[in-house]
């Protein structure tokens, strides 16, 4: 699955653990994520993350 970094602060989303502070389920790809979830870390919205290589 890909990984998403946030260009802010460098967290990154990986679909296999989720964000279980954020009630998103493991196996959630980003993109599937809702449109108003931010970054855990910094808030930042899905817009400032950037697609890992």
């Amino acid at each position: 699955m890909e990984k998403w970094e946030c260009t802010v602060c460098g967290y990154i989303y990986n679909p296999e653990e989720g964000d279980p502070d954020g009630d998103i389920e493991p196996d959630t790809p980003f993109k599937k994520l809702p449109d108003d979830w931010v970054c855990p870390e910094c808030g930042a919205e899905k817009d400032k993350f950037e697609l890992l290589d």
